[in-house]
């Protein structure tokens, strides 16, 4: 088909221009030049950034990466770097910042305030070097040396068991007893302290637990519960001590103080009993004993009586004889209603018993009183 167009047209439909395709030059008439799609008219791809009016695509985010690394002045930051403010002269201020750093890092490094209650281990590359006392203390910087301070005036209490949980410790008459003390304990030995145990804290704590089981299972449990308490409590210090010295622990035992001695909270109620059961035959028992007191000093008076009686008889036996036997018709006979005279001419009865309970008629009527 010489000399026809394209039905699409020659050039293109955005900008007039010649599309660039040869013309039909009158070749095999039955081959036709397939229709070809408008370049700036057609559907356009949906995964293509939009095209500028220039025919230009837009900018991606990949591309704004590209132009800041290569130093254009489109990207992020507009491409300038960071830079450190100069001194006035012109230098920098690295070397000053890093000086005002490593004199920061001597001072609190090399000089330590160590106070008055407190000592400090100085160790070189982790071994010990010496001990340091109370005042200001220059060693070299970390980390070629290093100091630890510890306070080793102050004394430390350890209760135990803490809180409210319950120890129950065996006594010597097989009884169960539920124990809580308190040790107190400071530092002796710094160096020994720090070096020779790894726990010196759970250490001492270990130590007084098997110190108190021992002092505990040579006692009773009236004497755990009651007066054997200081014992116990000196027994428990001295223990604890000997066995720290042996381990070297650098720490010295002040004393151990009981806080609460009870029975297991189980047998609480039966144990109650018990006490008031052994208050009861102990109340008993005193009684008794103030009784067998009173008779024993009764019978030493009338010992005592009976002795000062001999000695006057001795003297005059037939008068304390006689003495003797009135005393002891009269407290006799006087208990009884019978009257007994001896004198004569007295009526052999009369009504004395009668008579004498019956009070005289002039003390009746004037009102009991006797003329």
């Amino acid at each position: 088909m010489a000399g026809k167009k394209s039905p699409w047209g020659a050039g293109d439909a955005g900008n007039g221009e010649p599309s660039g395709e040869p013309a039909d030059d009158g070749g095999d008439a039955g081959s036709e030049t397939p229709p070809q799609p408008p370049r700036g008219n057609g559907p356009r791809n949906p995964w293509l950034p939009p095209s500028s009016g220039d025919g230009r695509r837009g900018q991606t985010l990949e591309d704004l990466f590209k132009r800041r690394g290569s130093g254009g002045g489109g990207g992020l930051g507009g491409g300038s770097g960071f830079r450190l403010p100069q001194r006035p002269g012109g230098g920098s201020w690295v070397p000053v910042a890093v000086g005002l750093v490593v004199l920061l890092w001597l001072g609190t490094t090399m000089v330590h305030r160590v106070s008055p209650q407190e000592k400090g281990v100085v160790t070189t590359f982790g071994a010990y070097s010496h001990t340091i006392d109370s005042g200001v203390s220059l060693t070299l910087p970390w980390p070629i040396q290093a100091v630890t301070v510890e306070d080793v005036t102050s004394i430390r209490r350890d209760s135990i068991p803490e809180g409210d949980g319950e120890r129950l410790m065996l006594t010597g008459d097989q009884n169960l007893v539920n124990l809580t003390y308190l040790v107190r304990w400071n530092i002796k030995d710094l160096k020994l302290y720090t070096f020779q145990l790894a726990e010196p804290d759970a250490t001492v704590k270990e130590v007084a637990e098997a110190a108190m089981r021992q002092s505990i299972a040579e006692v009773s449990l009236n004497d755990a519960m009651g007066s054997g308490r200081a014992s116990i409590e000196a027994n428990v210090r001295e223990r604890m001590q000997r066995i720290l010295d042996a381990y070297r622990s650098g720490v010295k035992i002040q004393g151990v103080e009981i806080k609460k001695t009870d029975p297991p909270a189980k047998v609480v109620d039966a144990f109650k009993e018990v006490l008031a059961a052994q208050q009861d035959a102990q109340s008993d028992i005193n009684r008794a004993e103030a009784y067998a007191q009173q008779i024993t000093q009764r019978a030493q008076g009338e010992a005592t009586a009976f002795d000062k009686v001999y000695e006057q008889y001795r003297l005059a036996p037939e008068v304390t004889r006689r003495r003797m036997y009135y005393d002891t018709m009269e407290r006799v006979l006087s208990k009884t209603d019978k009257v007994i005279v001896e004198t004569q001419g007295v009526v052999p009865y009369m009504p004395l018993p009668g008579i004498k309970q019956t009070p005289p008629a002039d003390t009746a009527a004037n009102g009991g009183e006797r003329r």
